[in-house]
């Protein structure tokens, strides 16, 4: 069973940092990308961040571009997306997202507050 366990949200100010972490319960390699993905309160989820886990490119929402960074960890079987900058408007909750052969596994989520 696939199973990927987010952590690293909190509050923080806005122009602050967060790294949120998505471990995963084997090796990342099985996954072709991962990704992260993001729901504010009465929107639709929408994606962040992604990255192909073998050639290690990566792509970004036009809103997080030179702010964000997605990164992988394979010794640690873990995602990373770095978060800089932070604005309000990124309070969300954040989810890590992964697929295998077209079947997709999604975390738990974790929240991220970005307020003063």
């Amino acid at each position: 069973q696939v199973q990927l366990v987010e952590s690293g949200g909190g509050l923080v100010q806005p122009g602050g940092s967060l790294r949120l972490s998505c471990a995963a319960s084997g090796s990342i390699f099985s996954f072709n990308h991962m990704g992260w993905y993001r729901q504010a309160p009465g929107k639709q989820r929408e994606s962040v961040a992604a990255i192909s886990i073998i050639g290690g490119m990566t792509l970004y929402a036009d809103s997080v571009k030179g702010r964000f960074t997605i990164s992988r960890d394979s010794a640690e079987n873990t995602v990373y997306l770095q978060m800089n900058s932070l604005k309000p408007e990124d309070t969300a909750v954040y989810y890590c997202r992964g697929l295998i052969a077209g079947d997709e596994y999604w975390g738990q989520g974790t929240q991220v507050t970005v307020s003063s």
